[in-house]
């Protein structure tokens, strides 16, 4: 089978344009070799980043973390959570930005000391520009840094005015992706954020960079085709599922297949303990279950046990595992098992980037299939690619 992505980047430009795909397919496709560019700026950026890091203290144990987004970029904070938890031994919370505007003094106690790093493709979120213009006006003792990939954005240029209390990482243009769903700048976020956790030896940390870009390269074609071979069977739900920062990988896909299809194909998220209290009811004979199982064994038996079951009660339409790893013991309980490449012992902390594309082509082909333009899929306007301006009240 011809790898269904390739065969939309070899479109015509002319018909590219027509359908919507002159973005989309490209900013997936483009994701392993942005990565190694991604990698490269933060390696460049070795110093100041190590300064601002030093200056926050966060391997003190009074220091709280804050990661800052929304919506996609919050899932990224998700994802980055328990990797920079476990590097920088402090408290790490990502806290959505739409959360921290409206109740900002719940999560700040006298005290304590607070470091933000804020994540935004476009730094013009209208909550996350408001929200660090408030800090940065009323809470001089913040500490901020920022990881956009827009040098225009609002949230750039604020940290550009305020040299001595923020600093913005920024990303290569071209992951600023012009599809309204995130793709490549979400997954090139969490890179990120991984180099920062890895920034006391970043060169270290280029060998498993490496070994994500190979896995990368490899699972695109084959998720591509699962995904296209998925579609065609016309679920109208998705569920997805995964547990730590593989939980976060679940939201994300979640909502990629919702933004794609504007709605038409309905999904929710969960862990594989929380769909047993009650959303396993949506798994019916029009639902498609995606799991993205864990290698950390105490969770692979939550995961695998949870498969059993949907297996033994023959629930939904297909069931995909995606996982690292030897697949024995979960190859049986699913329709479709896609192993990522990954060397023995690779940590579930650096996975998100790789089983976050099947979720992105999920939503990219069912898109086609509900007859919507991915580049612009949501016909009434509903949402756009930066979300509006909104009124901000004091």
């Amino acid at each position: 089978m011809e790898n269904p992505l390739r065969a939309l980047l070899d479109l015509p430009e002319t018909e590219r344009v027509e359908r919507g795909l002159q973005f989309t397919p490209r900013e997936i496709a483009q994701q392993p070799d942005s990565w190694k560019v991604t990698y490269q700026r933060c390696l460049n950026q070795t110093q100041p980043l190590q300064a601002i890091l030093a200056r926050a203290g966060v391997s003190a144990a009074s220091r709280t973390v804050f990661l800052v987004g929304a919506g996609t970029s919050d899932y990224a904070c998700r994802a980055l959570a328990p990797l920079l938890r476990q590097r920088w031994n402090c408290d790490v919370w990502p806290v959505p930005s739409t959360t921290l505007l409206t109740d900002f003094d719940q999560y700040h106690r006298p005290g304590r000391e607070y470091f933000w790093i804020s994540v935004s493709r476009s730094g013009d979120s209208p909550e996350g520009v408001a929200l660090l213009e408030r800090a940065l006006t009323q809470h001089p003792e913040i500490l901020h840094l920022v990881i956009t990939c827009n040098a225009r954005g609002q949230m750039a240029q604020l940290c550009g005015r305020h040299p001595d209390r923020a600093f913005a990482l920024l990303l290569d243009e071209a992951v600023n992706d012009r599809g309204l769903a995130m793709t490549s700048s979400f997954t090139n976020m969490v890179l990120a954020g991984q180099c920062l956790a890895n920034l006391e030896n970043l060169s270290a940390f280029g060998k498993v960079l490496g070994q994500m870009v190979d896995a990368g390269a490899q699972f695109l074609p084959l998720a591509a085709e699962t995904a296209a071979t998925i579609t065609t069977l016309g679920c109208q739900r998705a569920c997805f599922i995964g547990s730590d920062v593989l939980r976060a990988v679940a939201d994300e896909s979640a909502l990629k297949v919702v933004e794609l299809t504007a709605g038409r194909v309905s999904t929710v998220a969960e862990s594989a303990l929380g769909l047993r209290h009650g959303p396993l009811s949506s798994l019916d004979g029009q639902a498609l279950l995606v799991a993205f199982v864990s290698s950390d064994p105490r969770r692979r038996n939550y995961e695998r046990d949870l498969l059993n079951e949907i297996c033994r009660k023959r629930l939904g339409r297909a069931r995909v595992v995606v996982t690292s790893g030897p697949t024995d013991d979960v190859a049986a309980l699913a329709d479709y098992t896609l192993q990522l490449t990954c060397p023995p012992g690779f940590a579930d902390e650096y996975r998100a980037v790789l089983d976050v594309m099947l979720g992105q082509l999920l939503g990219l082909f069912a898109s086609l299939r509900c007859g919507l333009k991915p580049d612009q899929p949501s016909p009434n306007g509903a949402i756009t690619r930066v979300v509006s301006p909104i009124q901000t009240y004091s």
